[in-house]
């Protein structure tokens, strides 16, 4: 048994097909195949069902896959041990983003981080916050910035920053005449949201559950972009809630639509995700201390309320 046979068996797990997986291991097909063979050869079992397509796991597969998971993972961590005890930090490191979190924070970091550890290769990926938790899970990400709490098993989060929320409300809005916001004041029918499947949208919708102002909608307008729902507000469409980074770059004559919350404020927590593995937690440190730097100059508030991004029933 080998740890190459074992991440050939990920890879045909991952992804169903011999063919692929052995595209996505940059080897030849019947090398990878004669490979997961000879390990099932040697355990004397089918970790995979080749009658069926896409090709299934078989039951005990299924542990043997666990286990390969732990297995990879923890030779993985050799490299790191040596890299740590060097104090090097380098090589490729994989990151995902939550779409409201990325068009913000990225030009604010990125061309810092790249300057101090320029042997580090950043592979940037926007993702949703449930595609973000399956590829940390699966090692297909090192880290993740999402909104937090998740409460996910074998998943660590720890604090980046807490973004306020704020109120975008044109001037003929019936809480335009209100110096400061209430959570009291929001009634979600009357809320402009993003799409489902935004975490930002979940923590809107708890942030006016939590005042119980949820009455029947006259209509339904979802986006995908904070853009588009300022431009429906100034339409007369209704307010929208927007992160305060993202109210850092309006035009001027947009931001005097904006109100804050009395305190304490409600906000969301950003953290960085990490399997609890914590491989190659020296370019996750790394990155946690410029990106904490960074944003603590941006946001200086202290007296929040943090909204949860999970979704209630």
């Amino acid at each position: 048994m080998t740890i190459t046979q074992l991440q050939y068996v990920l890879a045909v797990a991952e992804h169903k097909n011999f063919t692929l997986a052995a595209e996505k291991s940059f080897v030849t097909q019947p090398t990878l195949s004669m490979q997961v063979q000879k390990l099932e050869d040697e355990l004397d079992v089918l970790i995979f069902d080749r009658s069926k397509k896409p090709i299934t796991i078989t039951e005990v597969g299924k542990k043997i896959v666990d286990q390969a998971k732990n297995i990879v993972a923890e030779a993985e961590r050799i490299k790191d041990i040596v890299d740590q005890d060097k104090g090097y930090i380098g090589g490729d490191y994989t990151l995902g983003i939550i779409p409201t979190v990325m068009p913000t924070l990225l030009p604010m970091f990125l061309n810092a981080f790249i300057k101090k550890y320029p042997k580090v290769n950043l592979i940037i990926k926007e993702q949703s916050t449930k595609t973000m938790i399956k590829n940390v899970m699966d090692g297909h990400l090192d880290a993740g910035i999402a909104a937090t709490p998740l409460e996910i098993e074998f998943i660590k989060e720890r604090p980046l920053y807490y973004e306020p929320f704020v109120g975008y409300v044109p001037k003929n809005h019936r809480l335009a005449s209100e110096e400061l916001l209430s959570t009291d004041h929001l009634d979600v029918s009357d809320i402009l949201l993003l799409q489902d499947g935004h975490c930002f949208r979940e923590g809107v919708i708890n942030l006016c559950k939590a005042s119980q102002n949820l009455r029947g909608e006259h209509f339904k307008i979802e986006s995908g972009s904070f853009e588009t729902l300022v431009s429906l507000a100034d339409e007369g469409m209704g307010m929208t809630l927007l992160p305060y980074l993202n109210t850092l770059h309006l035009e001027e004559n947009k931001k005097i639509n904006l109100k804050s919350f009395q305190k304490p404020t409600p906000a969301r927590e950003i953290s960085l995700i990490y399997h609890k593995s914590e491989l190659k937690i020296q370019i996750t440190d790394a990155l946690r201390e410029v990106i904490s730097s960074i944003v603590r100059g941006a946001i200086a508030f202290q007296d929040v309320k943090i909204i949860s991004p999970l979704g209630k029933n």
